[in-house]
């Protein structure tokens, strides 16, 4: 099976796909042994559909790479309850960002002392989650989360702790998507000496136990440079803060951010170089500090569901205006809002039929009252593309469903897993019936 480390290397249209999926007829594509048009005509569109067998396979891709390190997933990437259970099992632990994430996995069964909570500005409902639940550590983002915190654990008890730190790096694929550097809400910078003062505030708290440092550099990297930047710069914190103090801090947190291929072609983070330049580099980081190397604690979120997911629509219309080819779909920016707000570009495919047109290309569009409701900008689809056709859009695990909104009203869509010729419910569609009842206004 294809693992979240290679690289493409073909510009094959099937290459961003699971690897589980088959072209069994000319125009007919079948992920996990499912034919996609039978989900759609079961489920109805638009409808999410995840590749349980390659979520699990990229869980364990990334425990081979980095086995002596721990490994959580980003739950903001998805999350739903057999998404938490398929982390349980495949032996990952789970970043969150919320009460909501975090009871959500809870009450599936996930253990908590698995579970990190992160947050710019968390507040007191996530904090008491987080106390009364028991979850392993809580990632501490600014000098007033310290008292706070503090507070909240109270003189008889314990809570492990970590800090955001900010290395001062610029990484990741879109201004809005890079949190490594000083001019963005997160973390505590090293540079203006905040880091340092934060951790020296926790070591005066005895019912907070530091554990490590943290950082995320941001989302969609795909070199290793700016992670063994970061090594250097995590260790060199680390160091100042034994030489003040004398403690050694047993645990370093990297992040996440890991880049993955949108469309064939593109590039992806290698995982097997990042593992092995990450482990090296922090080897020599330490002994030069004359520190032990700390435990590695790595985020992906993206890398493991994104490749997973496929987005099935329906084509409602086909309008040509001037040169421009418009193919508007059932769906749109409520259910992926990231073209809108990253300027994303995806490889939607049709499905459900063969067809030897030749290509032509189109700006695959959504149904929402905005100009900006545009999926895919320059897909190339077949000229007698019409409605009541199938698009298939890969990738679409990650960061679709999690920012869904409820725009125009039109309900988010559902998902549905496959595995071994078999589909099954996960999420059901968000339904009128639900809008009504949140609606008590009269």
């Amino acid at each position: 099976m294809t693992t979240v480390h290679e690289l493409p290397t073909t510009t094959d249209a099937l290459s961003v796909w699971p690897a589980s999926t088959t072209e069994p007829r000319a125009g007919d594509l079948a992920v996990g042994g499912v034919p996609l048009a039978e989900v759609a005509d079961r489920f109805g569109t638009p409808v999410y559909i995840l590749d349980e067998a390659e979520v699990r396979d990229r869980c364990r891709t990334y425990r081979h790479a980095f086995p002596e390190a721990e490994v959580l997933y980003a739950a903001k990437a998805f999350l739903c309850r057999a998404m938490a259970r398929w982390m349980e099992e495949e032996g990952l632990g789970l970043d969150v960002c919320s009460a909501g994430e975090l009871e959500l996995a809870v009450t599936t069964g996930f253990p908590p002392e698995r579970i990190v909570l992160h947050g710019n500005a968390k507040t007191p409902r996530d904090l008491e989650a987080a106390l009364r639940l028991g979850v392993g550590r809580v990632v501490i983002d600014s000098p007033s989360e310290i008292a706070r915190l503090a507070a909240a654990v109270g003189p008889d008890g314990k809570q492990k702790v970590m800090v955001r730190v900010v290395p001062g790096i610029s990484a990741g694929g879109h201004d809005k998507i890079r949190t490594g550097t000083e001019d963005q809400k997160f973390g505590l910078s090293i540079r203006d000496g905040y880091a340092l003062h934060a951790l020296s505030r926790i070591l005066d708290q005895p019912n907070l136990e530091l554990t490590g440092l943290h950082c995320h550099l941001g989302s969609q990297i795909t070199g290793v440079k700016p992670y063994l930047t970061a090594v250097r710069r995590m260790v060199g914190l680390m160091a100042r803060l034994y030489g003040q103090y004398g403690v050694v801090l047993p645990e370093l947190d990297l992040g996440g951010g890991h880049g993955i291929a949108y469309r064939p072609g593109e590039q992806a983070l290698d995982l097997t170089s990042l593992a092995r330049k990450v482990r090296a580099e922090l080897a020599d980081a330490c002994a030069s500090a004359g520190l032990p190397v700390p435990r590695l604690i790595i985020e992906p979120g993206r890398a493991i569901a994104g490749p997973a997911g496929i987005a099935l629509y329906r084509v409602l219309s086909v309008k040509h205006t001037g040169e421009h080819v418009f193919v508007a779909v059932d769906g749109g920016m409520s259910d992926n809002p990231r073209p809108a707000l990253y300027g994303v570009r995806y490889a939607p495919r049709l499905i459900g039929r063969h067809s030897a047109a030749d290509p032509v290309r189109t700006s695959v569009v959504g149904r929402h009252c905005e100009a900006g409701d545009v999926l895919a900008a320059d897909a190339e689809l077949p000229s007698d593309i019409r409605p009541g056709d199938l698009l298939a859009v890969p990738v679409a695990g990650a960061y679709h469903l999690s920012m869904a909104s409820g725009y125009n009203l039109v309900g988010r869509p559902p998902v549905v897993a496959v595995r071994d010729g078999r589909a099954r419910l996960l999420v059901r569609r968000e339904s009128l019936e639900d809008i009504r009842r949140r609606d008590v206004g009269l």
